[in-house]
């Protein structure tokens, strides 16, 4: 594994800065501690500017190539999360979260420390010739960060040609790349249906307009809309992950809810879905003699990787860990991620960087492995030098 020597030499600082970043886990634009942090590491590193600020907490440094002392020409944008999780903390570790349930659930703790190692990398050779953006966002979690810098005009005040972005990928094995040629990952939607009944005695369901079997019936017809209305080889998910309703045993409710995700690549089946979920909620509730509203959000768009950038990402990661270790066409998945906002604005990649065996993203137990923090260091590092070569 071909991890820069000076990157791995300070490999212990770095896993000080991720350990410090996991005690303090903050949620979505409001990162007060976690902003200041890495803008006092900034500092420290000698970056030539610090932009904070933007989107609330987040923050673009720029560091200037070997004799680029007019900070002009191309622009590589780098870019890490730095937001935590609602989720209360079950590691047991000694650097557990000090801020009772919230914690750092997904490793955007590690995506920080690998950006930052880069950054000192980058600040102290300077063995590239044009700009480099680091980019920290916050709220990739929630309200969508990246689609906020992006509105806040970013990609032109700093002129960032292309972007990249690594998330860490419990399963895979240590130091192991994926990626793929254009679609990655899908489109990520948010429904929500307030079902209004008549409640009254459980002994005397004639007397009512029972919104629990009104509930049960529309979560049942939604997924119709994947067996029935969608070709086969369309991905598509509808998942509905939540009905609300009832207090007792013995009273019909008067109201129930229902909450759930759609998922796609396609703005046609998007479009498709929106239009059946109207159509299925208004006719279910005529069925059921209730009355339902449908609230359809759309969230972030599809993560698509520019074919040529993921191509040049994978031969980077290859030279970081080694061709074997880099699955660079690997399919598409339907998990979501607002770096789209920005891949949607500038041609870039996106990247899976295995951590090992580990609790899943997004569980109480789960823990960025600090091991792999000189790799994507190395790989953001590597990206920028192979990009803007001196000479």
């Amino acid at each position: 594994m071909a991890v820069v020597n000076r990157i791995a030499d300070f490999a212990p600082e770095m896993k000080t800065w991720r350990q410090h970043l996991h005690q303090i886990p903050e949620l979505a634009l409001d990162l007060p501690k976690t902003a200041a942090y890495v803008a006092e590491r900034l500092r420290e590193i000698g970056v030539d500017e610090l932009h904070e600020g933007i989107a609330t907490s987040g923050m673009v440094a720029i560091i200037n190539g070997q004799g680029n002392t007019a900070g002009q020409g191309p622009t590589i944008g780098l870019r890490a999360d730095m937001d935590a999780l609602p989720i209360p903390e079950e590691t047991g570790v000694d650097y557990a979260s000090q801020h009772a349930g919230n914690m750092h659930a997904c490793g955007h703790d590690g995506h920080t420390t690998m950006l930052l190692g880069a950054a000192k990398y980058l600040a102290e050779t300077r063995n590239f010739s044009g700009r480099v953006a680091l980019i920290f966002q916050p709220a990739e979690e929630a309200i969508g960060g990246a689609r906020i810098m992006v509105e806040e005009g970013i990609m032109e005040r700093f002129d960032i040609g292309e972007v990249y972005a690594l998330h860490n990928a419990p399963g895979l094995p240590v130091g192991s790349f994926v990626t793929t040629p254009g679609a990655l990952m899908a489109a990520v939607d948010t429904f929500h249906i307030h079902i209004q009944g008549v409640g009254g005695h459980g002994a005397m369901p004639h007397e009512t307009r029972d919104p629990v079997m009104a509930a049960c019936g529309i979560a049942q017809a939604l997924q119709t809309i994947i067996s029935r209305n969608h070709h086969t080889l369309e991905d598509l998910v509808v998942s509905v992950t939540q009905i609300h309703t009832g207090t007792v045993d013995n009273v019909i409710p008067d109201t129930a809810y229902i909450n759930g995700t759609v998922r796609t690549f396609n703005p046609q089946v998007q479009a498709m879905v929106m239009r059946r979920m109207e159509e299925i909620v208004a006719g279910q509730a005529a069925s059921y003699g209730v009355t339902a509203e449908l609230n359809y959000e759309v969230g972030y768009p599809a993560t698509i990787n520019d074919a040529a950038k993921a191509g040049f990402a994978a031969e980077v990661a290859g030279e970081v860990s080694g061709p074997e270790n880099v699955e660079a066409d690997g399919g598409r998945e339907m998990g979501a991620e607002d770096f789209s906002y920005m891949l949607n604005a500038r041609p870039g990649a996106y990247l899976f960087l295995g951590q090992g065996e580990s609790a899943g993203l997004h569980h109480p137990k789960y823990n960025f492995n600090d091991d792999i923090a000189p790799i994507g260091a190395s790989f953001f590092a590597r990206v920028v030098e192979r990009a803007q070569p001196l000479g």
